[in-house]
């Protein structure tokens, strides 16, 4: 099946990377383990900031690794496995392996992470820039 590209439009210069950005997350997009994003208002004179949760029941911190590469923010869990025989009647925890990714806009930091009461925190800004207008100049051509 072939696609139409969204961003195809001859207003929309320079955003053939942002398609497939798009094209990543769709082909990544698993549901576990599940999580919220959040929009943490001004505090201060700390910037909007935006709040990754992810919840992790079972993973400690020395399961999960976290990083950013290539603007994604990618988060991994990786559990080793139970040596011990015990015999579950029910087993609803999950114990395996997961890759999140998120792309991340240019500008975008991540500030910190936190794992608190089985629930990966981890929180991002976009310092602001000042967006001012600014003048072309036209060359005139050079005569020959």
């Amino acid at each position: 099946m072939s696609r139409i590209p969204s961003l195809s439009s001859p207003f929309l210069l320079g955003f053939d990377e942002i398609e497939r950005a798009l094209d990543r997350v769709v082909k990544s997009a698993d549901g576990f383990p599940p999580y919220n994003i959040e929009r943490l208002a001004r505090e201060g004179d700390k910037p909007e900031r935006l709040r990754i949760t992810l919840a992790v029941a079972g993973f400690s911190r020395d399961d999960l690794e976290i990083t950013v590469e290539d603007n994604e923010l990618v988060i991994r869990g990786r559990q080793e496995p139970d040596n011990n025989e015990r015999v579950f009647l029910h087993r609803g925890i999950a114990a395996r392996q997961f890759q999140r990714t998120f792309v991340l806009a240019d500008g975008m930091e991540v500030t910190g992470a936190e794992l608190k009461d089985g629930l990966l925190l981890i929180d991002l800004e976009r310092p602001e820039t000042a967006r001012a207008p600014r003048r072309i100049q036209i060359a005139t051509p050079k005569s020959t």
